[in-house]
């Protein structure tokens, strides 16, 4: 009778602790899910590209602007608006509407880039816009009205601005200014001083 009495009790003892595990499950359940829907909720302030910012231009509060997100742990790797220092540039084209990340901003004096003016002999394919990667072409002069076998002068420029159709004594063209890196700034410079003929071709890179 005893052991019969003891074995109940022992029965008891397991079913009412499996009772109380079962709602300590349940409860940690919920308060995750509640963590995760508040921490989804929870938006901080980052900055975010209020244009297309190519390599080597100088970003200030006018080409940004703040915008409401929900990061969560990313957040540390975006720009906010208490950490905008003076004098920083981009490393790389940054497109509009795109967040800042931390790592797309370096010292203006760091800058291994600068930009320059050329002017494409012909039109411009309608992919080279603002942010685009190009290659600058060029084609030495040899005689009045008369160019040699084209060459490449920069591998990887970046546009910055694109003008107006022009006619420039008599011939036509487009100028362009290019963010370039800064070994190439002499031979370019040189190129343009000599009257070199200058194409602009797009390239896959972005």
């Amino acid at each position: 009778m005893t052991s019969t009495v003891s074995a109940r009790h022992g029965r008891a003892f397991w079913a009412d602790a499996r009772f109380f595990v079962g709602i300590a499950l349940v409860v940690a359940s919920i308060a995750g899910v509640w963590a995760i829907v508040t921490s989804a909720r929870t938006t901080v302030p980052v900055l975010a590209a209020a244009r297309t910012i190519v390599p080597g231009e100088e970003v200030s509060s006018a080409a940004l602007e703040v915008v409401q997100v929900s990061l969560g742990a990313a957040g540390a790797s975006y720009l906010t608006p208490d950490a905008l220092g003076a004098e920083l540039v981009a490393t790389r084209t940054i497109d509009a509407g795109e967040l800042i990340p931390a790592g797309a901003l370096a010292p203006a004096a760091s800058s291994r880039a600068t930009s320059v003016v050329v002017t494409s002999a012909g039109e411009i394919p309608t992919s080279v816009t603002v942010g685009a990667v190009v290659e600058l072409w060029g084609a030495p002069r040899l005689e009045r009205g008369e160019h040699g076998v084209p060459e490449i002068v920069v591998a990887d420029a970046v546009v910055r601005a694109v003008g107006e159709k022009t006619s420039v004594m008599g011939r036509p063209g487009v100028p362009l200014e290019l963010i370039i890196p800064r070994a190439d700034i002499a031979p370019t410079l040189g190129a343009v001083a000599a009257d070199w003929s200058f194409s602009i071709v797009p390239t896959a890179a972005r």
